[in-house]
């Protein structure tokens, strides 16, 4: 049986990536708020959130960077994924041009971001079954072959979003924290929060 150890304690950068309109900021709102608004502004730049999450073996602190989907600030993207423990790819089920650019993404990030990287590949909006364009089974094939794992969740129902997060936290605990770039010991607990990092 596990055990709660009250002392462990793990703060872990996790970045989320993808085209505008995929709901990245929505999943994180649903995540860290378990807020979801059918309106969502375009991030700007980058948000930041943190979140603590408990796990039987350990506290994990996440800081998370919501990255803007907009192509204007796709330069600024890799001063969030470089260093970060874990990568989120988001892409639209309703959307093959979304999945097609999250294939993108996830290749820019295999190439420059740190080898230990824990990375999903996430097909948003499964609420809308009627309008879906990209299969389970293609999301599930290019993850397996790029050696990702691969959830379809819904930030509107609330489907596999906490899942997400939580099964990060418990891969994240489980990888040595002393090689695993992105991540940190400590001791703090923290209240979630969002503030805008804004580059017009």
């Amino acid at each position: 049986m596990a055990r709660k150890t009250g002392n462990k304690s793990l703060q872990a950068k996790l970045v989320l990536l993808g085209d505008m309109g995929t709901g990245k900021t929505s999943l994180v709102l649903r995540f860290v708020k378990g807020q979801f608004s059918e309106y969502q502004e375009s991030t700007i730049g980058a948000a930041f959130f943190t979140q603590v999450l408990s796990l039987n073996e350990a506290t994990v602190k996440f800081d998370i960077w919501d990255t803007a989907g907009q192509e204007r600030y796709h330069s600024l993207a890799p001063m969030y994924y470089r260093g970060a423990a874990a990568a989120i790819v988001v892409y639209d089920i309703t959307s093959m041009d979304s999945f097609v650019r999250a294939k993108k993404w996830v290749r820019e990030v295999q190439r420059q971001a740190n080898s230990s990287l824990t990375m999903f590949l996430v097909a948003n909006k499964a609420d809308l079954e009627g309008d879906r364009k990209v299969s389970n089974e293609e999301g599930e094939e290019y993850a397996r072959e790029s050696g990702l794992s691969f959830l379809e969740t819904s930030a509107k129902t609330a489907q596999n979003v906490n899942e997400l997060f939580y099964e990060i936290a418990k891969r994240l605990v489980k990888a040595n924290p002393s090689r695993q770039s992105g991540i940190k010991l400590h001791s703090r607990p923290t209240e979630s929060r969002r503030r805008y990092f804004c580059c017009a």
